[in-house]
């Protein structure tokens, strides 16, 4: 039974490898191997390779210094954030708000089975994920020192309790995004705004730790004494790699007891979060008048509904609202500093720097690409777009501004913050202001025109159109096409009229591409989206 139940759960998480949601069928045996092929090439080959070259650098120096309980702590805290991050939401998910949790619960299996399963799974993805930094350190650490039973044991050890510590904390934190996510209203921003500082907190605490590690490293005679002597359990956890018995029996004292307790707790509340409906709010009805809304007023808040209604369409389609503003403010604040080494490296080419800020600022606007799903994301509804009373094109114009709000006034911005801080001659300083604008016009009518030729109606996940569609590829790998013969040919051609007249003139094609698509979609556009 346990068997049956850990495959279905698999079954469930790798479940975009063996079917195709864009074409709504299995895959084949080819494409099935590919997707297994890049995992095991990103999850081994890329991560495992990039923590195997700092497990290297790491290694011998600590050795050497006598603190190799000190390189077992660090690459273990690390494989444990990692293994949090990776299966925490399989946790969430998977163990305590299931979709088929009504289904498994109704039939005649006892709750614990299915605990145990579903526990089952949380712990390989955990181990998934962990092992991509410690089974690398493991075996640096084998390789650099000389081989000893003891060393080897405690290395064995060292990867199964830290595996079981991060399935604890990581059903402690799925149980309480469970129970918050049953409280929350409008759970896709709350969604967006959680992944937002989980990926800020990722940049700040990784720029921070290899800051930290760099002095560690320089200065371990210093601080292996003082770390041993006030944080005496993070010795005993680095010291279990070593083999020490003392510290093997320690750790798993702690580590089985803080097991035992998740258990406890999870078998008193599993079936309380698990069958919890979330939530219900008794509204009171009242009587109001509706304000009435022209129809363009009316579409543009049903595309903004849209989006704000999906997660996944938020952090994919829509980062740069948020990450534009961010480049405005540091561009004040670098923006000195990032001119000095613009100018020491191209000091020779005139207008060089304002060529490559308006180059960042079109490519900030272009990573917006939300009418480059608009069209597809109507799936088998389309019909009640197509049977509202307003022109097809109507339609489309709402898809399309909603682009062009969410990045152009932030663009803006950031290119007035540009124009300040450069200080430039007036034709680059125009330039810098109007070629952004233009591009993020142009890749907004690119984006739905692409969309439009090529819609998806049939996918079954709304990831399909968001991450997987041709429209969504070409915007994205456009836009750095766009910024690399933008950037590259001034630079290789070192234009004698000049970066401003060299922007005017790559912003007047830019803007005649622009005219052209829209005129195609005035024209073609509306018939072609009614026969959808």
């Amino acid at each position: 039974m346990v068997k049956t139940l850990l495959k279905k759960q698999f079954a469930e998480i790798f479940r975009s490898y063996f079917y195709d949601t864009k074409k709504n069928k299995a895959r084949s045996k080819a494409g099935t191997i590919a997707c297994i092929a890049l995992f095991v090439l990103i999850m081994a080959g890329f991560l495992g390779g990039t923590f195997g070259a700092m497990a290297f650098s790491l290694c011998s120096p600590l050795v050497a210094a006598g603190a190799g309980w000190l390189y077992f702590a660090i690459m273990g805290v690390i494989a444990i954030l990692l293994g949090i991050f990776g299966s925490v939401f399989s946790t969430y998910s998977g163990l305590y708000l299931a979709k088929d949790n009504d289904l498994l619960l109704s039939m005649p299996i006892p709750t614990d089975k299915i605990m145990f399963a579903r526990l089952l799974g949380v712990y390989l993805m955990g181990l998934m994920y962990a092992a991509v930094v410690i089974v690398p350190a493991v075996v640096v650490y084998l390789l650099t020192v000389p081989f000893s039973a003891a060393a080897l044991i405690g290395c064995i050890v060292f990867i199964l309790l830290l595996s079981v510590f991060v399935l604890t904390l990581s059903c402690l934190l799925g149980w309480v995004v469970a129970k918050l996510s049953l409280k929350l209203k409008n759970k896709s921003m709350v969604t967006v705004l959680i992944s937002l500082v989980f990926i800020g907190l990722y940049y700040f605490g990784y720029f921070k730790a290899m800051d930290l590690i760099r002095d560690l490293i320089a200065n371990v005679a210093v601080y292996g004494p003082t770390i041993r002597e006030k944080a005496y359990g993070v010795y005993l956890f680095g010291s279990v790699g070593l083999g020490d018995p003392i510290a093997i029996a320690v750790c798993t004292a702690v580590v089985a007891a803080f097991f035992g307790l998740m258990w406890y707790l999870l078998g008193r509340s599993f079936l309380a979060v698990a069958t919890a409906t979330g939530a219900s709010e008794k509204v009171k009805y009242t009587a109001r008048r509706e304000k009435q809304r022209s129809a363009a007023t009316a579409l543009l808040k049903k595309e903004f509904g849209r989006l704000t209604s999906s997660a996944n369409y938020m952090l994919n389609c829509a980062m740069s609202t948020l990450l534009i503003p961010i480049l405005a403010v540091l561009i004040l604040i670098k923006g000195p500093v990032l001119v000095d080494t613009l100018n020491a490296v191209f000091g020779g080419t005139g207008g060089a720097v304002t060529v490559l800020f308006v180059t960042a600022l079109c490519t900030a606007s272009a990573m917006n690409d939300t009418a480059a799903a608009a069209v597809s994301l109507e799936g088998s509804n389309v019909w009640i777009a197509q049977s509202l009373p307003v022109e097809a094109w109507q339609v489309l114009r709402a898809k399309l501004r909603v682009q062009m709000i969410l990045t152009m006034p932030a663009l803006l911005l950031a290119s007035v913050c540009a124009a300040v801080m450069l200080k430039a001659p007036v034709g680059e300083t125009l330039a810098l202001l109007a070629l952004p604008q233009i591009t993020a016009l142009f890749f907004a009518l690119l984006d739905l025109t692409l969309d439009l030729r090529h819609a998806n109606l049939g996918w079954t996940n709304e990831l399909a159109p968001i991450k997987q569609s041709m429209p969504v590829a070409v915007a994205v790998f456009g836009s750095f096409g766009y910024s690399i013969v933008l950037a590259g040919l001034y630079l290789l051609l070192t234009p004698p009229f000049g970066a401003a007249a060299y922007l005017w003139i790559f912003a007047s094609v830019t803007a005649a591409a622009a005219l052209l698509l829209y005129l195609w979609l005035r024209r073609k556009g509306g018939k072609l989206f009614m026969e959808l």
